[in-house]
């Protein structure tokens, strides 16, 4: 009998509790971003997939979450093809990275809603002034990259 995946409230809990303890670079709870970029996604009309995709997006990536964890969890393909999409590797080229999320369906909207979060001024302000300047140059590149708007768009 198939496995019935997991339920979007399901993976909340899960990212959730996965992201636990884990700060922000402003030392902020790692939770208000993934909730902020999940609610993005569907406030820009995402799918259920790409919700159940923004709540996950950052966890394999920061390592809370392993690859193994991703491929065995009762989840629909889509939604680990995206978050796989949006897992930058280790010394990875921005420009591989930006091609691999335009070329995976759905992962795009889940990474123009974690831009304008990241790119929240108010967020931003938090930061000392070298990291909000190298963060924000690296944001409009990742933007300029995938042919998205500025994040006050």
């Amino acid at each position: 009998m198939p496995q019935q995946n997991l339920s979007l409230a399901e993976i909340e809990a899960v990212a959730r509790e996965a992201h636990a303890g884990q700060t922000d670079k402003a030392g902020r709870p790692y939770a208000e971003h993934i909730a902020a970029v999940a609610k993005g996604v569907r406030a820009r009309g995402g799918s259920d997939e790409q919700v159940a995709a923004g709540w996950l997006h950052d966890a394999v990536e920061d390592d809370v979450l392993s690859r193994e964890w991703l491929e065995g969890a009762a989840l629909p393909q889509p939604v680990k093809d995206m978050v796989l999409a949006l897992t930058k590797g280790e010394g990875e080229e921005l420009e591989s990275y930006t091609r691999r999320i335009l070329a995976t369906p759905g992962a795009l909207l889940i990474k123009e809603a974690d831009l304008a979060h990241n790119s929240d001024p108010a967020r931003l302000a938090l930061l000392d002034e070298e990291t909000r300047d190298r963060l924000t140059e690296k944001y409009a590149k990742t933007r300029r990259l995938l042919g998205v708007e500025d994040a006050g768009d």
